[in-house]
């Protein structure tokens, strides 16, 4: 699946337009969880933590890929060796040999903005889906405990301001609605199974927000990557609508996803409360 369209600006350059962090800037650089790195752009499986290690270059290195994942070309420059996604091309950085800081002996020099992280040390692919469904604290409650979801991340989408921050939502007309970003393994879970969990944790008849909730930003919505999740969404929609249901939640096409302040990732859990606003209704 290709996120493109999800893309900030920032990751297009580095992802599409071939840029490079500043050193010591990303967010992996000195990352030391367990887990997989997939590709941004395209949630292949890229790298394992176990070939992680510290090179001390500004950037998060490995001195080994997943087999088949990962190629290289000779960069534009004649002189260094570019590493790209071998599904989608997305630019990840280059690859050096002989500095002798592993048994290995090689260095794969990569922008942490080419990739995501997630706790798993078996996932080989995943997919994607962006859902907005009132307040993101209590969404990504509910929907990261579903057995395949790899990872969740709160953050706006849908609005035209560039990096928009949380006093910028709740001032109201940027045209963002506070989303969610889940990346899943289509293995264990599917995108109907997602959005039928979707639908059942909140009010998708609301037309003004979302439980005491009101305002823009809390509508109902979800932003379709590809023609499989629009048609998808939309047979789920007819479904609720043959089942009595005037169903306001709208769908979009996925444009720029920005990430939320860090207090707002997993707040639930890290704080130790439950949703105000969500609650699970049996539907299907």
């Amino acid at each position: 699946m290709l996120k493109t369209n999800s893309l900030t600006p920032y990751e297009s350059a580095i992802i599409c337009d071939k840029d490079t962090e500043h050193p010591g800037t990303g967010l992996y650089t000195d990352y030391e969880n367990t887990g997989t790195y997939l590709c941004r752009n395209c949630g292949l499986a890229l790298f394992r933590s176990q070939n992680k290690f510290h090179s001390g270059c500004g950037w998060p290195s490995f001195d080994n890929e997943i087999s088949g994942n990962v190629k290289c070309e000779i960069d534009k420059d004649e002189r260094r060796t570019e590493i790209l996604c071998n599904r989608c091309n997305a630019h990840l950085g280059h690859v050096f040999k002989g500095e002798g800081y592993t048994p290995l002996n090689i260095r794969h020099c990569v922008n942490s903005a080419s990739l995501d992280f997630v706790s798993n040390t078996d996932v080989n692919d995943s997919e994607e889906a962006i859902l907005a469904a009132g307040c993101f604290w209590g969404v990504e409650y509910y929907l990261q405990k579903l057995p395949g979801v790899l990872k969740t991340q709160v953050g706006y989408s849908g609005g035209t301001k560039i990096n928009p921050t949380y006093k910028d939502i709740c001032d109201g007309d940027t045209g963002h609605l506070e989303v969610i970003r889940i990346i899943y393994d289509p293995k264990q879970i599917t995108y109907d199974d997602l959005l039928r969990n979707f639908f059942e944790i909140h009010d998708f008849t609301q037309t003004n927000g979302q439980g005491p909730d009101i305002g823009e930003q809390y509508l109902s919505a979800i932003f379709y990557f590809n023609d499989e999740q629009q048609i998808t969404a939309k047979k789920m929609i007819q479904l609720l609508t043959e089942k009595g249901y005037q169903v306001a939640t709208t769908l979009k096409s996925a444009v720029p996803f920005w990430p939320a302040e860090d207090y707002h990732q997993d707040y639930y859990t890290v704080n130790k409360h439950k949703p105000y606003c969500h609650n699970w209704n049996r539907i299907f």
